[in-house]
């Protein structure tokens, strides 16, 4: 009897630690979101769009600017384009988030963290789709002439989340590909 008793302790102290490492990566996901959008929300309640202020001359500066399309203003010119990028924005969204806690609840943490900031970016600029139908952007940097895409906090948070998947893949590509074949329900090959 005590030895059932102890499984099942066992079994509820390893579910509620799974439940807090997923609970904690879910609330780390929406910190970002809520920074992503208090920082829009400062910009545009200071700011009139095309709005620039220099933070370093001639190279870093705040630029209050609506973005209707993704990533370099693709589709931007589309009126159906905001629609498009809304839905794939979603799907994507749910997936990333799924992954976060599939990878969690399978103890690849630095992968979840990863998808966790990937996640955020997408969320918080989803969150600008469905209230304005555009992106708040306001990050801007320019080089001589050259302007980079302006951009925001979820930009970054995508971005950097994305490299350092890269990063991890390159360098820990073991424990990737364990991760990859758990997801998919893959046995790892024997090697000889």
């Amino acid at each position: 009897m005590s030895e059932n008793n102890t499984t099942e302790q066992t079994v509820i102290s390893d579910i509620r630690y799974k439940h807090t490492k997923v609970t904690s990566a879910l609330m780390f996901i929406l910190l970002l979101v809520v920074a992503d959008q208090i920082a829009k929300n400062s910009i545009t309640s200071k700011m009139a769009l095309g709005d620039k202020s220099d933070i370093i001359s001639g190279f870093f500066s705040i630029h209050y600017v609506r973005n209707t399309g993704s990533a370099f203003s693709f589709l931007a010119d589309k009126p159906w384009g905001i629609y498009v990028l809304t839905g794939i924005s979603v799907i994507f969204g749910i997936i990333l988030i799924g992954l976060v806690v599939f990878a969690i609840l399978h103890e690849h943490n630095k992968i979840g963290v990863c998808l966790a900031m990937i996640a955020a970016g997408a969320v918080g600029n989803l969150c600008d789709r469905f209230a304005y139908k555009y992106v708040i952007d306001f990050i801007r940097f320019d080089f001589g002439s050259y302007t980079f895409p302006i951009f925001n906090l979820a930009d970054c948070y995508a971005v950097i989340g994305t490299l350092l998947l890269i990063v991890y893949i390159l360098f820990s590509s073991k424990d990737f590909d364990a991760f990859w074949n758990e997801l998919f329900h893959r046995k790892a090959k024997d090697k000889a």
